[in-house]
């Protein structure tokens, strides 16, 4: 279990981050969301005891983290770092000497996880000679080839396409189904709300949003409204008084946005005079649209 406690960092007169608490049961994955400069890498980076922190602490299973925890410990940080002019092996079988384990050990699983990862070249070609997605792919393996307890991720789905992607997440839930302790930054909403179990977002170092992807939803109310039907008058819902906004997708149906949940009764009882409706589904806001408000507010 990781736990964060009060952990606070300044650099001049800048906080950086400010009293940020957390705890990450086993088997648990927290997204870590916020526009760029709000405290992600920063508080990455106190976990990992590369910078101080002027105040709090970060226990593993109740302790300070030691050196030999480090072994457990599986980072993959923004800015990438492969050796270009060494082999996937050679780049491999390093990487997990570092956390302890042995080239005996590691050797003979290395083809399962290029399989596992599909990367495009053999264990023998040089990391310098890969695509950019497929020297993302070898760090991720790299980052997990040790079987870590606590696994850290720093924006691990840049740069990836929709299949590459597709197996970011199946790897990070799969480490949840092995009882390791997730922790991973991401701008990308639709990953975040897909598989973290718990959420904290920072802004200006401060904590503005931290519980279940749900639960943080719920908190704001089902003010959106999405309606489907050949009968809809669209002038007659844009102009209700309780109809905040409204947006006409792809598929033809009508997304509205409300002042407030109560609304969705009337808008019902409205568009429903004239017999069947194929949608009417009132919703929370998307987790991307309560990134983009709380991100726009002033600081409290």
């Amino acid at each position: 279990m990781l736990t964060v406690r009060n952990l606070t960092k300044t650099f001049g007169n800048y906080k950086a981050l400010d009293q940020l608490s957390f705890t990450i049961q086993p088997g648990s994955i927290l997204g870590l969301i916020g526009q760029n400069g709000a405290g992600k890498t920063t508080t990455f980076r106190l976990i990992l005891d590369f910078i101080q922190a002027d105040m709090g602490t970060v226990l593993w299973n109740g302790q300070p983290i030691g050196e030999a925890d480090y072994d457990r410990i599986g980072y993959l940080p923004e800015e990438r770092g492969l050796y270009p002019k060494l082999t996937i092996e050679e780049q491999l079988l390093f990487f997990a000497e570092l956390r302890g384990k042995s080239r005996k050990e590691i050797a003979p699983q290395i083809d399962a996880w290029l399989e596992k990862f599909q990367v495009k070249g053999k264990k023998t070609d040089k990391i310098q000679t890969l695509s950019k997605g497929n020297q993302q792919k070898v760090q991720l393996i790299a980052t997990l080839i040790h079987q870590p307890q606590l696994v850290i991720l720093d924006e691990p789905f840049s740069g990836l396409d929709p299949v590459n992607a597709q197996l970011m997440k199946d790897a990070i839930i799969e480490l949840r189904k092995l009882n390791a302790c997730v922790i991973f930054s991401s701008h990308n909403m639709d990953n975040v709300e897909q598989i973290c179990d718990q959420l904290i977002m920072l802004k200006n170092g401060k904590t503005v949003l931290n519980g279940t992807v749900q639960s943080i939803r719920e908190s704001f109310g089902k003010t959106r409204l999405y309606l489907q039907g050949e009968s809809l008058d669209e002038e007659q819902l844009r102009l209700h008084s309780g109809v905040v906004a409204l947006a006409r997708r792809e598929d033809q149906s009508l997304v509205l946005k409300l002042a407030d949940a109560e609304v969705g009764k009337e808008i019902f009882s409205l568009v429903t005079q004239n017999g069947y409706l194929p949608m009417f589904n009132q919703q929370p806001p998307t987790l991307e649209e309560i990134f983009k408000m709380k991100a726009g507010e002033k600081d409290e």
